[in-house]
């Protein structure tokens, strides 16, 4: 009986809005008869990133597709590796077999190193490696000395860990996700100008070992011989990599107190409605509410296609992505994702300004 070779993994990090679903999306519609299963670090109910990953060209028939996308509902990789994680691991591992390459996007905020670790355990171990953990580093902001396109908001969610006391957390989280890497993203580069970018790479350099590649991208667009089959075996020197935050998850009972129950996730259902009013409603939406992130799909009159919308902050990127179905719903669901967030208020709010 022929043994099979350990399956490669890629870990996929970087803050929100950093375009980590954009390179994934790259990757897998160039992925050219690979067979790869997805896992995406989904915060939200509808399971909004999963639904965009399946639409990619990934060499198999949908009902094959949903197969192998799995989203983990919980806010944090890192602390759902007992919960979720596993056992998502150990089915993907009875099918190795018939999977070539896994990808893992982690959520903006986790830690990349407890997630690195997980691959020590015995039963993933023995059949899967690490082949690479790219960071995904947001240029313009690094180079505005914000990290992530939307400092504040970034910094809220960091704020309600409350195992975290430190001056300057998103930079130390910054260096966290580079202090994990195998290779480095620098994305957005067509944003920043040479000299901004040439300070951009240096203070990224400070951060890693000598060995980490930098690479320079724009909407993650690159080869795929350059991301994937590097065999770095990262969870071999895992162990070895300084982090500001190591000691939160030294033991299970510093993991149990890591806390997101501050961080809300609600979901809302609108009837159909016009574009622009929709955008204007919910742009006035995140300024007034401090929203972090809108993910969803729109029903729009008169249009056979529906609209999928994604918002960091205040910025909004949106695109009609397919047909409805003729059996289908034509509604609009939304995630809204922040901080003490009133899901009646919100949702009375947006069918008030739509029905204006």
């Amino acid at each position: 009986m022929k043994t099979l070779a350990k399956t490669p993994v890629t870990i996929v990090t970087g803050f929100l809005g950093s375009g980590k679903t954009t390179l994934l999306r790259h990757m897998l519609d160039n992925a050219n008869g690979r067979r790869i299963a997805v896992i995406v670090n989904e915060f939200g109910e509808l399971g909004i990133d999963g639904e965009i990953l399946k639409q990619c060209a990934i060499g198999c028939t949908e009902e094959e597709a949903k197969g192998r996308v799995y989203e983990l509902a919980n806010g944090c990789l890192c602390c759902t590796v007992q919960e979720e994680f596993f056992p998502v691991m150990r089915e993907l591992v009875a099918r190795r077999g018939d999977i070539d390459h896994i990808l893992i996007e982690t959520s903006g905020l986790a830690l990349p190193k407890p997630l690195v670790q997980a691959f020590q355990w015995p039963e993933i171990r023995s059949a899967c490696t690490v082949d690479a953990v790219i960071t995904v580093v947001d240029s313009p902001a690094v180079a505005a000395g914000t990290f992530a396109a939307f400092p504040d908001q970034v910094d809220a969610q960091r704020k309600l860990d409350p195992n975290l006391d430190h001056e300057s957390p998103l930079h130390e989280l910054f260096a966290d996700q580079l202090a994990s890497a195998d290779l480095v993203i620098l994305n957005k580069v067509d944003l920043i100008s040479p000299e901004d970018l040439a300070r951009v790479r240096a203070e990224v350099a400070e951060e890693l070992p000598p060995a980490v590649k930098i690479i320079e991208a724009s909407s993650g667009r690159l080869p795929l011989d350059v991301l994937l089959g590097l065999e770095t075996g990262s969870e071999d020197h895992i162990d070895g990599r300084h982090s500001h935050h190591d000691h939160h998850h030294d033991g299970d009972d510093d993991h149990d107190d890591h806390d997101h129950d501050a961080f809300d996730s609600i979901s809302i259902e609108l009837p159909q409605a016009e574009e622009r009013a929709l955008m204007d409603a919910l742009s006035q939406l995140v300024v007034k509410h401090g929203i972090l992130r809108v993910k969803g799909f729109a029903a729009i009159p008169g249009k056979p296609m529906r609209l999928l919308i994604q918002g960091v902050g205040t910025r909004f990127d949106k695109h009609f992505d397919r047909a409805w179905c003729s059996d289908e719903a034509r509604t609009t669901k939304l995630v809204l994702i922040g901080q003490d967030l009133d899901a009646t208020l919100l949702e009375s709010t947006l069918r008030t300004a739509l029905s204006a």
